[in-house]
């Protein structure tokens, strides 16, 4: 059950503060009963299409090819709120027409489904006034640089929240604990694994290939639920021997 603190950046006089089981618990849910009920059953990598899909079925409008430059050379997606109305999302036109970019399309179309299943409702609640948007006309916008869609600092709640639920929908934490698991048996490995080390990068690589996402996206991941760390926290079985 989410619950509710002050919002310190003024945006609202409240702000929801999920706890990071609980976004990895809905994201799942989400991704899952999507490719369910298309497919009939759950695969990974989830397709950049199904992706695609998922964030035209909760939008009101998405243009995958939009002319973001108004906004900065950094942003690749702008999420815009509408009371009343589902939300609309642009993705920046240079991720959609290179395939080299692909991966950062994948991840940037998670993190904006990201504000529009979590942040959208907001709106409803604090919408704001002509004279906001008068002064502001990006007040009812959420406008995402590159560098922030995967590690934004949590006090940028918004951004963190949907950089999570990026992760989250590409690699759900189940399916990705399945991959982890059977590279720690297959290596004799416990505890945290060394981000730095042979296995951390080996591992890094291996959740890769599993989810069809960028290094630093499995990186950022595997950090956040506490599989990759600064350092190892346990030694290989094999140490033993």
């Amino acid at each position: 059950m989410v619950r509710y603190v002050r919002d310190t950046t003024g945006r609202f006089s409240q702000r929801p503060h999920y706890k990071p089981e609980e976004l990895d618990r809905e994201c799942e849910n989400i991704i899952t009963g999507f490719l369910k009920n298309k497919y009939g059953e759950a695969e990974f990598p989830v397709t950049t299409d199904d992706l695609t899909l998922l964030i035209e079925r909760d939008t009101e409008d998405f243009d995958g090819y939009a002319d973001l430059s108004s906004y900065g050379h950094d942003v690749e997606g702008v999420t815009e709120f509408q009371p009343g109305r589902k939300p609309i999302v642009r993705i920046a036109e240079n991720l959609s027409n290179d395939e080299r970019r692909e991966n950062r399309l994948r991840t940037t179309l998670t993190h904006e489904y990201g504000h529009v299943h979590f942040h959208a409702y907001l709106w409803e609640v604090e919408p704001p006034g002509a004279d906001l948007l008068r002064r502001n006309p990006n007040a009812n916008k959420q406008i995402c640089k590159r560098d922030t869609m995967l590690e934004a600092v949590q006090t940028d709640w918004m951004e963190w929240q949907a950089g999570h639920a990026c992760g989250a929908l590409l690699m759900p934490v189940s399916y990705l604990r399945r991959v982890v698991g059977a590279y720690q048996e297959a290596n004799g490995l416990f505890g945290v694994i060394g981000t730095g080390t042979e296995h951390g990068q080996a591992l890094i690589a291996r959740v890769q290939e599993a989810f069809q996402v960028s290094a630093d996206a499995a990186r950022v991941r595997l950090l956040r639920l506490n599989i990759l760390g600064a350092t190892s926290a346990g030694p290989s079985l094999f140490d033993r021997l």
